[in-house]
């Protein structure tokens, strides 16, 4: 009875080897074969920056794989959904920015970022920029803290998109600063940005695009920059955590995925043609000149940002009570 259980179980393995070998093989002889056929690329609603960045690096993907390279605009609420659902063989792919990964943790959603999706590549990056009204007696990051500890719910801040980078920007400022100024909610950038010109709140994260043109004018004031480090976008500003808040640090990226489960050599293959793609100085050029920086990087890499920022801003949400408008 042993014996005849071994055999079983034995040309049960071997089977199981078998299909596995078989399988694999088939996934490899495909990715060989990649790409035969057009390739899209599932992106939000025409005119915005998620637009934009597909857009600019499309021709470029094109032009090295032989293969046309088409921008399929939908609403910003469906583009999860349709790539997560999409056959994983590299033909649909997703370019996202913002807080793609973390509205998992403002609303419901259909899909999961981290088990419904193949990491492909961080594509550019853009920090915020801590503006205050000139009028406010503030001259750096720890001015604004001594400010809001003296008088609380002072100074207020304006903010729109709910969830946005700059939004979470604000809210992981007061938590590590352990302040709490109050948020003036708007329904855009542009009157925003008139109520804090006007003084009718006080300070402000805004992308360095909105923000800078105001400042050399002088209507605006700029204190520090959300990355990690100061940043040519804007330079001659220091950065949050070099003014006062060592480790804050809060960008918004663009990243490229597809759907869960893609080939392991399609994924090399893509990875290896985005990160060319932006290694181009006239592509980098282009980015920068639109208000960001190419941050090419490995599948790994852009996985382990997907979860760390789903862990460290996670813990912003809730403790904010932030959910989606």
């Amino acid at each position: 009875m042993f014996i005849k259980d071994f055999i079983l179980k034995r040309r049960l393995v071997i089977r199981m080897f078998s299909l596995v070998v078989f399988i694999a093989a088939i996934s490899m002889a495909c990715a060989q074969d990649y790409p035969n056929k057009p390739i899209r690329i599932v992106t939000s609603e025409a005119g915005g920056g998620n637009d934009y960045v597909a857009r600019l690096i499309s021709p470029e993907i094109s032009n090295l794989l032989g293969q046309p390279v088409i921008v399929d605009n939908r609403h910003s609420n469906t583009v999860g959904e349709i790539v997560s659902k999409a056959a994983a063989d590299g033909y649909t792919l997703l370019v996202y920015g913002g807080t793609f990964w973390l509205a998992p943790l403002l609303q419901k959603t259909p899909y999961d970022p981290i088990r419904d999706f193949s990491p492909i590549s961080l594509i550019e990056m853009s920090p915020s920029v801590l503006v205050v009204n000139p009028a406010l007696q503030v001259n750096n990051v720890e001015d604004v803290i001594a400010l809001a500890k003296g008088n609380p719910g002072r100074p207020n801040y304006a903010s729109s998109v709910t969830g946005s980078s700059p939004h979470l920007a604000a809210e992981l400022f007061k938590a590590m600063a352990g302040i709490n100024i109050f948020r003036v909610n708007y329904k855009g950038n542009g009157p925003a940005l008139a109520s804090l010109m006007s003084g009718e709140v006080q300070l402000m994260f805004v992308t360095p695009a909105s923000a800078m043109p105001l400042v050399k004018s002088g209507r605006l004031r700029a204190l520090a920059v959300t990355s990690a480090k100061s940043s040519p976008l804007v330079p001659g500003i220091p950065a949050v955590a070099a003014s006062g808040l060592p480790g804050y640090e809060v960008t918004r990226v663009t990243e490229m995925l597809a759907p869960a489960k893609l080939p392991i050599p399609i994924i090399v293959t893509l990875n290896q043609v985005v990160v060319q793609v932006l290694n181009k100085p006239e592509v980098k050029e282009k980015f920068f000149n639109s208000g960001s920086e190419v941050i090419p990087g490995s599948p790994e890499k852009l996985a382990a940002m997907m979860k760390a920022d789903m862990a460290k801003f996670g813990k912003v949400i809730k403790d904010a009570g932030i959910s989606a408008e």
